[in-house]
């Protein structure tokens, strides 16, 4: 029995993306259409590269419009991947009040 991966992307590597993208728009373009300051100082495949590698957040955005550019409809706009989740946030625990602490020292509570 075969298992078919739903994935649009499975099997493309990052570089053979990247490389088709600027191959068909250029730095300047894709500058302009990916907001990303390594396609706009000094381009190169292999800077832009590490820096993807390293920026989850910038490499979605490369893959949507990526998949935008395949004229794949994902349904969504984030992207299919698995994203980063972010820990919750931790809520501040409630002040001592005075009559409490006015308790504990004559041992009252």
């Amino acid at each position: 029995m075969t298992t078919q991966n739903s994935d649009p992307l499975h099997g493309i590597t990052l570089q053979a993306l990247l490389t088709e993208l600027v191959d068909h728009y250029g730095w300047e373009t894709l500058a302009a259409r990916i907001s990303i300051n390594c396609f706009k100082s000094d381009p190169s495949i292999k800077s832009s590269l590490k820096f993807l590698r390293k920026t989850p957040w910038a490499r979605e955005k490369l893959e949507q419009f990526y998949l935008q550019h395949k004229g794949v409809n994902t349904g969504h706009t984030a992207s299919p991947r698995k994203p980063a989740t972010q820990p919750a946030a931790r809520a501040k625990p409630a002040a001592p009040r005075a009559a409490d602490f006015q308790a504990n020292i004559w041992g009252k509570k």
